[in-house]
């Protein structure tokens, strides 16, 4: 049952040899197509934006802690509960993005009783694995009166990065990591209004 790869005569060994070269010539024209593909899907700003959310406060005509889908469709930014109408905003109403993280604890009763029942205070090592890390988008965005509004979304670790990419590249500011709104001192305020 020994099979062998080796051609008997020469002319077979170079039609083996012509076809793997067209075979890996093709593969690598196949693959500069496909990399040539993503980098214009990539750089395509109006493709639609979806994700997971919860919205924490903020958003109008939307309860507060309700789970939904934040997207981007065409010129507005909308979250939708399911089975309900969707809450739209303009993005060129939005101001500003700010971007922050945090973390909570998972698992409930059950995961506080295994810590406690882990002996020599191993629970503190079964606390660092319960945790679960949330990135935290806090929208600023005017309404028709002009008025100022803000709102904020929980949406997975790593997809509010994703959110402020698409739409800074719409023409929405978008805060460097790490900074939130700042609130303005006593003095800075009275020079303001003068």
């Amino acid at each position: 049952m020994n099979f062998s790869v080796v051609p008997k005569d020469r002319a077979n060994a170079n039609r083996v040899a012509n076809h793997a070269v067209r075979m890996l010539v093709i593969l690598m024209f196949s693959s500069l197509a496909a990399v040539a593909q993503n980098a214009a899907q990539a750089g395509n700003t109006a493709t639609p934006f979806s994700v997971r959310a919860t919205h924490l406060l903020g958003f109008e005509g939307t309860k507060n802690t309700c789970n939904g889908t934040l997207s981007l469709q065409d010129d507005s930014l909308q979250f939708q509960q399911n089975g309900k109408p969707a809450a739209k905003i303009s993005i060129d109403s939005v101001r500003n993005i700010f971007l922050g993280g945090e973390s909570k604890q998972v698992g409930g009763l059950p995961m506080t009783l295994g810590k406690a029942a882990v002996p020599f205070g191993g629970g503190r090592a079964v606390s660092l694995f319960s945790h679960k890390k949330y990135d935290t988008v806090t929208l600023e965005y005017v309404d028709s009166d002009a008025g100022i509004h803000g709102a904020i979304f929980q949406i997975n670790k790593g997809q509010g990065e994703a959110l402020k990419t698409q739409l800074a590249a719409r023409g929405v500011a978008a805060s460097p990591a790490g900074e939130g709104p700042t609130k303005q001192s006593a003095a800075e305020a009275t020079n303001a209004n003068k």
